[in-house]
């Protein structure tokens, strides 16, 4: 072969591997459609985002800030044709040493997944026992469990060895709720994880014996107390004396037990423009929405909105200024909103902590704001965030009102910024108004995935921050006044009812049974009391109505 011929055969093969290369980068980096806010996603559907691709693992409506690299929860990364792998699942309680036979539970974040397990020690395959509900656990043991979904890979085998060590002693009365301070009055069981066992107890300070009180049902405390107890059973060791200490609060707030929170829309979207006197006595508490950021950062602002002040008539700010004096003299909270769908307040420092403080004070003062509700959709700082409402607390006292109106994903887990925001003020919130809309599905209290729209979308989720360190007092059920107040999640105001009924009573509900009761739950909120008055103040009038009927 002369010299051209191979020079020109060689630059063939070049080109060929080229192309060939490009072409395989190519279908490996296939074009996806671009994530976009707004989209219901399903399990599997896989979309581009800057220069990665990412496969949605839990089905929802996609919003503004769940972006896929910031929510790892909903996405995964996706290279181009690798089946994605199972979440690997979880065990409660943990693994350890116990007392008592254990009920040990599985779960798996992965949506659709089947689990099956193992208790004897061996490797779970497809073959093995499918979970379908708590495992018995009276000896030691270790279980395996493994997640299988077709068009996955199997996820990693989770291992937990449970040891039971049975005492001859009876085991300690556990309380629920655990001593703390609360608003109203609160109902206190007592249980014991000793089978037939006998509970005495004591609310006098005094230590309980053989002749103190038998506990048969909830005792009701309605002011501070301390009540001391201890178990006894058959042919076993009597177990310790425990004690729990409750304090009442005055609620200097001076808002009823059960509350029912609007917000009064400082704009015109096409819901009725309302002054601020239009508002029914049967909304206890008045969000103003929104405060405004400045070029400072942390420091917020409020005027009146001009082109709603004209289509009232020219509604001035004093007149707004003595619409809230006057709401306040019917027993009506007004209080000031910090965020929103479109705000950009940003508290990320120690200086912009102190600015947020010092600017919502200088509202409240200006004004006659009795608080502030968080409403940051767009992230939040837990440690600057708390720092700042502490500042603002010792600047307006114990009458302060603090409301947090938190998305559904910020309150899945303990973990997120603004779950840890309201366990960190626990002692000065009022009450976490989650929206419970425009949220797609979500993981209940019971690991179960649940869709928007429904009761037990409410109850499910409710009950992760009242089994995970909010009192009742402190959580309510965020939801649209209308069908055309939100994008998805719009149910009858019956439906709200009927989860306050299941939370509070035990009655009603669906399908999703919380552990126990929460007779102090706090109420319910609604965006906006301007569209519930489009839509005849049909929210209010119904849920009100039944808030005025729970314990």
């Amino acid at each position: 072969m002369n010299r051209k011929k191979l020079i020109k055969t060689t630059a063939v093969i070049i080109m060929f591997v080229m192309v060939f290369t490009l072409s395989s980068h190519a279908a490996v980096k296939a074009a996806y459609p671009a994530w976009q806010a707004g989209t219901a996603y399903k399990v599997g559907d896989i979309v581009s985002y800057g220069d990665s691709n990412y496969q949605c693992i839990q089905a929802h409506t996609a919003l503004t800030g769940w972006e896929p690299p910031i929510v790892p929860a909903l996405w995964s990364l996706y290279n181009g044709g690798t089946p994605q792998t199972a979440a690997t699942p979880v065990f409660s309680p943990g693994g350890g040493t116990y007392t008592t036979a254990q009920n040990v539970t599985i779960t798996c974040s992965t949506a659709g997944s089947t689990i099956r397990y193992t208790l004897n020690g061996s490797e779970p395959t497809a073959s093995s026992a499918a979970y379908t509900g708590a495992i018995a656990i009276s000896s030691t043991t270790t279980v395996k469990a493994k997640a299988f979904l077709s068009g996955m890979n199997d996820s990693q085998t989770a291992a937990a060895t449970y040891t039971i060590n049975k005492s001859d002693t009876t085991a300690a009365p556990a309380f629920s709720p655990a001593g703390g301070t609360y608003y109203g009055n609160v109902d206190v069981t007592l249980t014991c994880a000793t089978g037939n066992a006998t509970i005495r107890y004591t609310t006098d300070g005094t230590t309980p014996g053989a002749a103190s009180k038998v506990y048969t049902g909830a005792i009701a405390v309605t002011a501070a107390t301390t009540i001391k107890a201890y178990a006894t059973a058959s042919n076993l060791k009597d177990s310790a004396v425990v004690s729990s200490a409750y304090t009442i609060s005055k609620n200097q707030t001076g808002l009823p037990a059960h509350i029912l929170t609007g917000y009064w829309q400082n704009f015109d979207n096409g819901a009725k423009c309302l002054k601020l006197s239009d508002v029914p006595q049967t909304y206890n508490i008045i969000a103003v929405a929104f405060a405004e950021a400045t070029a400072n950062a942390g420091e917020v602002t409020f005027r009146l909105d001009s082109s709603l002040a004209s289509k009232l008539g020219g509604y001035t700010e004093q007149q707004f200024i003595n619409d809230i004096a006057a709401a306040k003299t019917k027993g009506q909270k007004v209080i000031i909103s910090v965020g929103g769908e479109t705000g950009s307040i940003s508290v990320n420092s120690e200086a912009s902590a102190a600015n947020f403080a010092n600017s919502v004070y200088s509202l409240m003062t200006k004004y006659g704001f009795d608080g502030v509700d968080i409403d940051l959709e767009n992230g939040i700082n837990a440690a600057y965030m708390t720092s700042a409402l502490r500042q603002l607390s010792s600047k307006a006292g114990s009458g302060l009102i603090i409301t947090m109106a938190p998305q559904t994903l910020d309150m899945q887990s303990v973990g997120s910024g603004y779950f840890q925001v309201a366990l960190n003020i626990k002692d000065i919130l009022t009450v976490v108004n989650t929206q419970y809309y425009n949220s797609g599905t979500m993981l209940g209290q019971d690991g179960k995935v649940y869709a928007q729209g429904s009761v037990d979308f409410l109850t499910a989720l409710a009950a992760i921050q009242l089994e995970n360190g909010l009192r009742p007092d402190q959580v309510g059920l965020g939801l649209p006044a209308s069908t055309r107040a939100a994008g998805g999640g719009y149910v009858a105001p019956s439906v709200v009812n009927s989860a306050l009924d299941c939370l509070t009573k035990g009655t009603g509900g669906g399908s999703y049974k919380p552990p126990r009761t929460y007779p102090a739950l706090r109420g319910a909120m609604t965006w906006s009391i301007n569209w519930d008055a489009t839509n005849n103040y049909d929210f209010a009038n119904t849920v009100s109505a039944k808030l005025n009927t729970l314990p």
